[in-house]
């Protein structure tokens, strides 16, 4: 009984030892860029090849303010964002950044200026309300430079009117994602 019992636990702390001598595997937090830089990747691994996903999609975590690049389940990339704004809307806090299930569109192009807002931004692709709704880079004004003070918000807080603000890169690859993919806003 003795023997069985020094067995039992020999093979315990083999096992226990086996399992901190193996690595664990990385996760998207181990690839983050710190400190954000709005002019880098969000992520310090190269982006994923959207046309190679066998199931590609995108979920937007407002709260969170991250965007994830999904293949089914799995996230296969993460990138910093700054969704809406929050408002106060019939006693609720909500953000200017509709929830649900939408999809990316046709309406794409290098650059915008909405003088009615005093800001554009680079590198923008529609996801809902035909060019409403956009995935773009950091604000610029109205000569085109970034305005610094608004890309400091990325990945840190929400402040946009609605839209999704990306890194440069971020937003430049974002461009790539087909039309039709899927795109889900959620609150958190």
């Amino acid at each position: 009984m003795r023997i069985k019992k020094l067995l039992l636990l020999l093979a315990t702390g083999f096992a226990v030892l086996c399992f901190l001598a193996v690595p664990a595997t990385a996760s998207a937090a181990d690839h983050m860029r710190t400190p954000i830089n709005y002019r880098k990747s969000s992520e310090t691994v190269p982006y994923p090849d959207i046309n190679k996903l066998k199931d590609p999609w995108i979920k937007v975590s407002i709260a969170r303010n991250r965007v994830y690049i999904m293949d089914g389940h799995k996230c296969v990339y993460t990138m910093y964002a700054s969704a809406g704004k929050y408002e106060t809307k019939n006693g609720k806090r909500v953000s200017t950044t509709p929830t649900g299930t939408f999809a990316i569109q046709d309406a794409r192009g290098d650059s915008f200026y909405n003088p009615a807002v005093k800001c554009g931004a680079n590198n923008y692709v529609s996801w809902h309300d035909n060019g409403s709704y956009l995935f773009h880079s950091v604000p610029t004004d109205k000569d085109g430079h970034y305005i610094k003070a608004e890309a400091a918000k990325l990945g840190k807080s929400t402040a946009s009117h609605g839209c999704i603000r990306l890194s440069v890169p971020d937003s430049k690859w974002m461009m790539n994602v087909p039309a039709g993919t899927k795109v889900v806003v959620q609150k958190d």
